[in-house]
């Protein structure tokens, strides 16, 4: 048999090599963007063409290259940064591999121009999938400027796999952001289509993820600080009632490199003990600085995973370091009295309500059950002058189940609307309709009102037993459906506010909203945009609860919406989806018996009553022969 294994080309080679190395538009911006600060720049400058799929551009005013240098960086494992493998546990720099650029000339088209300050003539080098094209002396400024165009070009199915330009953008975003943070000496300005979305001067840390995240963070931003003989801590976290209910803006340094850490998240997490609102995350911008001999970032090849020699005790200082920084601001019980006078030490931290807002809440609900005309958490529908929907009739809505009687055929739901994502199926067992009450609008005798379990759930009665219904889950549907229909038909109902409210947001979330407002408009807000990072909201929904924050609404909106992303969902999906969890009745919420009765008629009114958006079922049935047989054992 003949020899069949040979050397792979090393075009071939470098394609698979890049694989590792280049895996979407954001790793190229990151390898660039360290490149430059290794090479001691102070002023970077990221051009963003198409989510960097058309072009990614990195400028800055390091060192530059030499001819030779520039020549050899496309080479792959050619580095200046070590020179013996006992180097590779005192590394201080970015990069180490040498793999960067030759990853990115293999799969890209690529010009850089390099020049070292002390010379008056820079290199010019073209390549295309690894191959030189052009290599030629040209002016240029001191340092390297390098063009990736037609990322994937040679790649299809590689380019293929890419994702839309929202959720590429929003990665590129994330790398610019983490090396901004982790650089604040360092002047960063990112411009994508035009246009400048970021410009951070050098600035102190505290300025600089203002810079980033907003003007809105610098209240909320509780310094961290310790040091030992091991390692110093420094940083920033957020204070407890900021907390969201999303993850994004948690991130961790060590020795200025950005890394994933769930054992490090889970230390702050636990400094915060109990006083972080049920299922929300904190802040923070942590930075840890330690030996390089006591860490291994050698093990992944994004370089973002690392290994301690001693993850426990890590772990510990982590976490008394956080524990203290709380205490020493008033954020929780500390025998450290040196208080910042910007806090206040009453603050009820961490609780969802502050003092005297529960009873505040119980005296807006008490309002609403005597206002007939107003709006009630639930909020039923759009105003009473508008249009009303086609549905069924509210009020008979457990004739819904007639002509389903016993089990569903198959135990699925057939949806009405063919193109509908959602799969539903139906494991419960449902009343026959000659189970059921005839029940005629309001309360029948032989009907029970429905009652609350923990302000969470309904218990609504029918003949077989009773149905118990997630109140969340079945008010998401009610919205999803509802802004469905108004994305759709495109009619908006929008109540014009008094004094409009200011928006301020990071430029990440501002980008996204730019992106959506015309969706988000047809909602029935009118919000307008003012100038840098900076929106208007000068009407919200006509059948917006009452007491609802509008601000909050659009910033958890937007939050859920980032989320969403990885879903490929439609854009007026994920904005349906995002803003009905947004506005949603959570649960915990008291309701009136009228609130209650309403919420069951409008769930059986939906098209598909049985799951929330995110598929999380509505209501569950209990026979009352199933639970006579339970209780009899």
């Amino acid at each position: 048999m003949a020899d069949i294994i040979q050397l792979l080309p090393e075009s071939i080679a470098n394609q698979i090599a890049a694989g590792e190395v280049v895996q979407r538009p954001s790793s190229v911006v990151k390898e660039l963007m360290e490149n430059a600060i290794d090479a001691g720049a102070t002023s970077i400058k990221v051009i963003i063409k198409e989510a960097g799929k058309a072009l990614i551009q990195v400028i800055d005013n390091g060192c530059g290259m030499s001819e030779t240098d520039a020549r050899m960086s496309l080479e792959r494992h050619a580095t200046s940064k070590i020179r013996e493998a006992k180097e590779l546990f005192s590394i201080r720099t970015m990069g180490f591999r040498g793999e960067a650029m030759a990853s990115i000339a293999a799969v890209a088209q690529m010009e850089m121009r390099t020049r070292l300050h002390k010379n008056e003539l820079g290199t010019r080098i073209v390549v295309e999938g690894s191959q030189v094209q052009v290599q030629e002396p040209c002016q240029c400024t001191g340092g390297t400027n390098i063009q990736v165009k037609n990322l994937f070009f040679n790649v299809p199915a590689r380019r293929n796999f890419l994702k839309s330009n929202a959720i590429e953008m929003r990665h590129i975003l994330d790398e610019f952001q983490r090396i901004a943070l982790a650089n604040t000496d360092v002047f960063c300005s990112l411009h994508h289509n035009g246009t400048e979305m970021f410009h951070l001067p050098p600035a102190n840390p505290r300025q600089r993820i203002v810079g980033v995240f907003g003007h809105a963070f610098n209240p909320k931003l509780v310094p961290v600080e310790e040091e030992t003989e091991v390692m110093k801590i420094t940083g920033f976290i957020g204070k407890p009632e900021f907390a969201r209910k999303t993850r994004g803006e948690q991130l961790f340094f060590v020795n200025q490199r950005f890394i994933k850490s769930g054992y490090l998240h889970h230390a702050v997490m636990s400094a915060f003990e109990d006083l972080l609102p049920k299922e929300t995350y904190p802040f923070y911008v942590l930075f840890i600085e330690m030996d390089p001999a006591r860490i291994d970032i050698n093990v992944h090849p994004t370089k973002q995973e690392i290994k301690f020699d001693d993850e426990r005790l890590v772990y510990n200082y982590l976490k008394v370091a956080v524990r203290h920084a709380l205490g020493q601001y008033s954020v929780m019980p500390s025998l450290d009295f040196d208080q910042e006078t910007s806090f206040s030490p009453t603050q009820n931290f961490g609780l969802p309500f502050s003092v005297g807002s529960q009873e505040e809440f119980e005296q807006e609900l008490s309002q609403d059950r005597h206002n007939k005309g107003q709006r009630n958490p639930l909020s039923g529908g759009f105003e009473k002058n508008a249009q009303p929907r086609e549905k069924v009739n509210l009020k008979n809505w457990q004739k819904l189940f007639e002509g389903l009687d016993g089990e569903l055929e198959d135990g699925v739901a057939q949806q009405t609307d063919p193109s509908d994502a959602e799969a539903i199926t139906i494991k419960s067992t449902w009343p026959s309709s000659s189970e059921l009450d005839d029940t005629g609008g309001s309360f029948s005798k032989n009907q029970k009102e429905p009652y609350q379990v923990h302000s969470s759930y309904i218990i609504s009665h029918i003949k077989s037993g009773f149905l118990l219904i997630d109140q969340q889950a079945a008010h998401e549907r009610i919205l999803y459906e509802r802004y469905m229909e108004a994305l759709e038909n495109k009619q908006t109902y929008t109540q014009k506010q008094l004094f409009p409210k200011t928006l301020n947001l990071p430029t990440a979330d501002a980008a996204i909203l730019s992106d959506i407002l015309p969706q988000v408009n047809l909602l029935g807000f009118d919000i307008q945009e003012f100038g840098k990072d900076t929106f208007i909201i000068h009407g919200i929904p006509s059948d917006m609860a009452a007491g609802k924050n509008e601000v909050k609404l659009i910033e958890s909106l937007i939050n859920l919406y980032k989320q969403n992303l990885e879903l490929s969902l439609d854009i007026r999906d994920n904005i349906a989806r995002s803003m009905a969890r947004s506005a949603s009745t959570k649960g915990g919420q008291p309701l009136t018996t009228l609130e209650m009765q309403e919420l069951i008629d409008q769930l059986f009114a939906c098209a598909m009553p049985f799951k929330s958006p995110a598929g999380r079922s509505c209501f569950l049935t209990f026979d009352l022969e199933e639970l006579e047989e339970r209780f009899n054992g």
